[in-house]
């Protein structure tokens, strides 16, 4: 992602501004679910690269938790950890009072659904579903109802007897997913599982998998670089940078209250106002508001839904400003229109469709709407 490059910044896409942005943080929301799995500064470097950085995150019972962040970020390290199928170089693993990394992958109660589901060409869908459980020896009765319940809790019941060349590739992401909750996990990960779908079947499947979370009411843990997925499903979002979380909070949250420039850019669309405060007063080029933050240096983010085309009059603690049109984006009920400003100002602001052609513009926003954010330095 890109950086601010002058002093007022566009970029991709609440914190009051008078309130310094949190800190990171991986703690449980809700005090009623209590931890499920906890991971303690964990390190995996592969020789002089560094992959992941004392990363610690917990886990609720019954959680739908995202690690969400691009190629590249450690996200896929860190579930292989979790599922033991890498070693971390540092930092420790628990699943309750048990020492999770040093069991044995098969020891642990954690199953991972793959982005390939490698289901067996020449086995039927209940067959793949029982596999593990054949393999483990278990009774035929009981590979037999357990395969049933899984298959019934995916809807592929009436699939059971099909090959998996012979139905669709929704079908098979929910045979790879009965096959995992076959062996009841009290864990279930899930690498980047709808990537292969196409569009429409991936937000359909979105809604599916997450209804189904719900159903069976065990942890997932869901890795995906696409943000959009990630704020749909999720109850938290760990957001994964260079192998250090930069964030970890519901999907409301991060997007509303963003703690650094980096999550701000990531997720969604915002823009960013680098500015400068003295004696109560913000000032970036020609924009000026009031605030209590102490005298130095800040940064904002400010989403573009909350910049407005001016009215007269209104509140108290509105910032406006004028501009020249330089892009209208159409997309369906919305637009995203660019507007250059005084100072080489660039502001976003996204409007209801349909109200035509636009060339200059008197703009508007609230003072509270500009999110103190901190800066995102780089990292290697």
């Amino acid at each position: 992602m890109g950086h601010p490059t002058g002093p007022w910044t566009e970029k991709r896409l609440m914190v009051s501004p008078t309130t310094p942005a949190p800190a990171v943080t991986a703690s449980i929301q809700s005090a009623a679910k209590p931890t499920l799995l906890s991971i303690r500064n964990v390190a995996k470097t592969f020789g002089r690269n560094a992959v992941l950085r004392n990363v610690s995150l917990e886990i609720a019972e019954g959680e739908f938790l995202t690690i969400l962040g691009e190629s590249g970020s450690g996200k896929t390290t860190l579930l292989r950890i979790v599922a033991g199928f890498e070693t971390a170089t540092s930092g420790e693993l628990w699943m309750g009072d048990e020492r999770l990394d040093r069991q044995p992958p098969y020891r642990r109660r954690v199953n991972t659904v793959f982005q390939s589901y490698a289901l067996f060409p020449h086995l039927t869908v209940e067959q793949n579903v029982g596999y593990g459980l054949r393999v483990a020896k278990r009774p035929a009765a009981e590979i037999a109802q357990r395969v049933a319940d899984a298959l019934d809790k995916v809807k592929m019941t009436a699939h059971a007897k099909a090959k998996p060349s012979k139905i669709s590739g929704g079908q098979q992401q929910r045979v790879a997913l009965a096959r995992a909750l076959v062996n009841r996990p009290r864990l279930l990960l899930l690498d980047e599982p709808l990537s292969a779908l196409d569009a429409n079947l991936r937000r359909q499947m979105q809604v599916e998998l997450k209804s189904l979370q719900r159903e069976v009411g065990i942890a997932f843990v869901f890795v995906t670089h696409d943000q959009e997925e990630a704020m749909v499903m999720s109850d938290r979002i760990a957001l994964l940078r260079s192998g250090e979380l930069e964030q970890v909070a519901t999907p409301r949250e991060i997007y509303s209250r963003p703690a650094t420039a980096y999550v701000a850019q990531f997720i969604g669309h915002t823009n960013l106002l680098k500015g400068d405060v003295r004696g109560g007063v913000v000032r970036g080029g020609s924009l000026s508001w009031a605030t209590s933050l102490p005298d130095g240096p800040a940064l904002f983010s400010l989403r573009p839904e909350h910049v407005r085309l001016a009215g007269t009059g209104g509140p108290p603690g509105l910032v406006r400003t004028r501009g020249r049109v330089l892009h209208q984006a159409f997309h369906g009920a919305t637009e995203l229109i660019r507007v250059e400003c005084a100072d080489d100002l660039v502001l976003v602001m996204r409007t209801a469709s349909g109200g035509g052609a636009l060339h200059e513009v008197d703009l508007e926003f609230s003072a509270a709407d500009a999110v103190l954010v901190r800066e995102s330095p780089e990292r290697n």
